[in-house]
């Protein structure tokens, strides 16, 4: 039988303060009840943290981002974010317009016409005027040196620039945390240099679900390993 528990490991240093930004207590998680893919998960995450949740193909990484999200919500167990239980779907718009998911697969990120219009649509959707969001949305792509990208096609983009699209996407947010899955996938080495630098620099916590060990070395304070049980 699948499921998942965490072991957590430090990887360097960091102090904590406060409360945690996410804690899931116990959480059970299955798409077949026959075949749990989280079992009595148990995770938190402070702020200034960054940690690579790591683990083998299946071990339910991606569904504790999307649990984290209520994208998917537990059979069992509880998700407190931001020092709230979080239960309905009301209860997870606050925590999705504080935290930032890049989904695994930009082309599930990314549906408008222009990038322009991709990047300032979660602006909009928060409430800000058109110029505002605008005005967010170039600061974003500014940030990630796509400024040239502002009026492209979105679906015609390369595969590192409709990751670097989908991630300024994400902070047009502005988000108190953000959630990375496989956030190097379709990134040559400069552009994935240049995105190590870039998270480098962010104030936000963050969980990092990366295979590419290199990347999370260089970015995570702590490791949390999934494992089957």
């Amino acid at each position: 039988m699948n499921g998942a528990v965490v072991n957590e490991a430090a990887v360097s240093g960091v102090e904590v303060k406060g409360a945690p930004l996410f804690d899931l207590r116990g959480v059970g998680f299955a798409y077949d009840p026959a075949r749990p893919v989280l079992r009595d998960f148990s995770f938190a995450l402070w702020p200034g943290e960054r940690v690579a949740l790591v683990g083998p193909n299946g071990a339910g990484k991606t569904t504790a981002l999307h649990v984290m999200v209520g994208l998917l919500r537990p059979q069992t167990g509880e998700v407190i974010a931001f020092g709230a239980p979080r239960r309905r779907e009301a209860d997870f718009h606050a925590v999705r317009a504080r935290a930032g998911l890049l989904f695994q697969d930009s082309d599930d990120q990314l549906f408008c016409a222009t990038v322009l219009e991709d990047v300032a649509f979660g602006p909009l959707n928060l409430g800000a005027k058109p110029a505002e969001a605008r005005r967010v949305a170039l600061a974003a792509l500014a940030e990630l040196g796509l400024e040239g990208l502002a009026d492209r096609v979105t679906h015609k983009l390369s595969g590192g620039q409709k990751r670097l699209t989908a991630l300024a996407c994400v902070l047009a947010m502005r988000p108190q945390v953000l959630l990375l899955d496989e956030p190097t996938n379709g990134l040559d080495e400069a552009t994935r240099e240049r995105l190590i630098a870039i998270l480098s620099g962010l104030s936000q916590a963050m969980v990092l679900v990366s295979h590419d060990r290199d990347f999370s070395d260089r970015l995570a304070t702590r490791r949390a390993a999934l494992a089957p049980v």
